[in-house]
């Protein structure tokens, strides 16, 4: 395998949970690419971990589309389209939409003060190039709108929702080339949310995942990923 160098082997005590965080963080990396087969054989070796364990893992990894497996071809890590990028930004859009607008009356001083501590959080991380760190306080941070939406449909969807976005988010560190989003990214996100009036926070919502992305569409076009359409 392609980057084989990036795995480690596991502890004995390892288990499913164990595996899928350690593929999936190195997928969400980059040690593993798009398009990259993989086989149990190999994984279980350098990993060091029982086959039992790691197909149950790799299952659960297919489920939230980090894996793709395709029958009597194998599996890889997923690859990604213009098509997949478009569909997830247009609804995650429409979702952060409507949460801001099931939210906006539920808004109070500490809810403010929660959101503001996220984005300082955030910011500590991309000052440390924490890169994975940074992915996990973005989505906490953008999680915000959902938990005090209060919407349980909504967060629902979001928590699905979320495990795409680590990967995509990971893509558009590479279509930036850092290790997150720049440091004053969010505080206009930030200000609108705990300010007046709802309007300019969904105006600002439709310009915030745009930007994102255009410069994501660019990368998948530079390094030659097919459309899927």
């Amino acid at each position: 395998m392609n980057n084989i160098d990036a795995l480690t082997p596991l502890e004995d005590r390892t288990r499913r949970g164990q595996i899928v965080r350690k593929l999936s963080d190195l997928i969400i990396a980059g040690d593993l690419e798009p398009g990259q087969k993989l086989t149990e054989t190999g994984l279980a070796t350098v990993l060091g971990v029982s086959r039992a364990p790691l197909r149950e893992a790799i299952r659960e990894l297919v489920e939230t589309g980090l894996i793709e497996a395709v029958p009597y071809k194998g599996m890889c890590v997923r690859t990604i389209t213009q098509r997949n990028l478009k569909e997830l930004y247009s609804l995650r859009t429409t979702l952060e939409q409507f949460a801001f607008r099931q939210l906006w009356h539920k808004r109070t001083p500490a809810a403010c003060d929660d959101l503001c501590q996220r984005n300082e959080r955030l910011i500590a991380a991309i000052e440390n190039r924490e890169s994975l760190a940074a992915i996990e306080l973005e989505l906490a941070l953008h999680s915000w709108c959902y938990e005090l939406s209060d919407h349980t449909l909504l967060q629902s969807e979001w928590n699905r929702m979320k495990k795409h976005l680590k990967f995509y988010f990971s893509l558009h560190q590479k279509a930036h080339n850092r290790k997150g989003p720049l440091r004053e990214s969010h505080d206009t996100y930030v200000a609108c949310a705990c300010g007046e009036p709802l309007q300019a926070m969904i105006d600002h919502l439709e310009d915030h995942m745009r930007q994102g992305l255009a410069q994501t569409l660019t990368l998948i076009e530079t390094v030659g990923m097919q459309d899927g359409l």
